[in-house]
């Protein structure tokens, strides 16, 4: 047992010669003895320290050491201390009967012999420190059992987040080879059409007059590849830190009108019309290529949700900012959607009916006007279309990236 536990012994006797003498047979090290003259100083002290073993002194005026042994016994704090009684008195008064009925554990008589009570006292104090060094590997144990505890918690959620990474890895590789799978399809159609017909010799198929339909449909799936690769490719780097902003003057009512222009054969195959409202000189400090990106998003959008109506798209000028706004008058977007649907690969149940995709286009678009210091806005509602209205500082420096 290691010398260094506190063992702290209290004695208690009314006379001080017996006091000091009795301290020096029980003292050692790590053994403080503490004095009391009084039943009520000995209280007072066990209210102030963990005592090892208390040595009373059974005749002492006023309360004696009977008395203070019960109300040891009566007391939480106090209950557990070992009790040795000293007497002076003779064998026939049956103290020590009475001692034992109080809750002593030894009892003593004087003259005490020297050796007697140092092994009785030594007893005590080694079973105190054994008791002490106990309740250490207790606490010890506890405290293991709780960082385990606290440890296989932690284990559980990264288990739990791992599986989950796992589950959105592998319905996003399902989507993705489920949207890449629809254009490359096609194309293998056409391809194997187009072989049938010159098996068999028919060559009409191929003439001249056809050929740019044959040639559009097939650059039709070429795009729907390569802007399904092109938007991995942009999340890759926002998740990297990667997407690169280059600002240069730009006219962002001239860039509209020629976005505007390159959709409108894509409006007419989806049975709509694109009206522009971008007569207004607007120059600004933007990256023209990733503003294009945003417009080219927001519009082949409101072409895909719009159930062939109209789409409007304007470009206006507000104090310093530019404000670009398209509407269309499709499906609608309900307002718990508002935020999710501007998440990665997040979409609503109404436009997976509408429109295949993998639902990075408006998260794409968000992190690009963020990137210009701007802010992306929708209002919408199901039944009754979507406005999203996009604003951008005019010379704000954007974030490098």
């Amino acid at each position: 047992m290691p010398i260094d536990v506190e063992s702290k012994l209290l004695i208690v006797d009314d006379l001080p010669e017996n006091l000091l003498a009795l301290q020096a047979l029980i003292r050692g090290p790590a053994r403080p003895v503490f004095q009391a003259a009084s039943a009520e100083q000995a209280l007072a002290l066990m209210l102030e320290h963990e005592f090892a073993l208390a040595i009373l002194d059974v005749q002492m005026p006023g309360m004696n050491g009977f008395e203070l042994a019960e109300l040891m016994r009566g007391t939480e704090r106090t209950r557990h201390i070992p009790i040795i009684f000293v007497s002076a008195a003779g064998r026939e008064m049956n103290y020590a009967f009475k001692g034992y009925e109080s809750g002593a554990v030894d009892f003593l008589q004087k003259p005490l012999d020297p050796h007697v009570v140092a092994s009785k006292v030594n007893v005590f104090v080694d079973l105190h420190r054994h008791r002490k060094a106990l309740k250490h590997e207790m606490e010890a144990l506890a405290a293991a059992h709780r960082e385990q505890a606290a440890l296989v918690e932690k284990l559980q959620v990264v288990q739990s987040d791992l599986e989950r990474a796992v589950r959105m890895r592998d319905d996003f590789m399902s989507m993705v080879s489920h949207e890449l799978r629809t254009p490359l399809n096609t194309l293998y159609l056409e391809t194997q059409v187009r072989k049938l017909h010159l098996g068999k010799g028919n060559l009409a198929l191929f003439a001249a007059e056809k050929l740019p339909a044959m040639i559009e449909r097939d650059q039709r799936q070429i795009q729907n590849m390569v802007r399904l690769i092109d938007d991995l490719l942009d999340v890759s780097r926002l998740r990297s830190g990667s997407l690169s902003i280059r600002p240069k003057p730009v006219d962002l009512a001239a860039l509209t009108r020629r976005v505007v222009e390159s959709l409108v054969n894509q409006a007419e195959a989806a049975g709509s019309t694109l009206d522009v409202e971008a007569s207004q000189t607007i120059d600004g400090v933007w990256d023209e290529f990733r503003i294009e990106q945003v417009l080219t998003n927001l519009i082949t959008n409101a072409l895909r949700y719009g159930r062939g109506s109209p789409v409007a798209v304007a470009v206006t000028r507000s104090g310093d900012h530019a404000v670009m706004t398209v509407r269309d008058q499709g499906i609608g977007i309900a307002p718990e959607d508002h935020g999710r649907i501007f998440e990665q690969f997040e979409r609503t149940d109404d436009s997976r009916k509408h429109a295949a995709g993998l639902g990075l286009g408006l998260y794409i678009t968000r992190e690009i006007v963020r990137a210009h210091g701007g802010e992306i806005m929708l209002e919408s509602a199901p039944g009754e279309g979507a406005l999203f209205r996009v604003t951008l500082p005019l010379h704000a420096p954007p974030d490098d990236a």
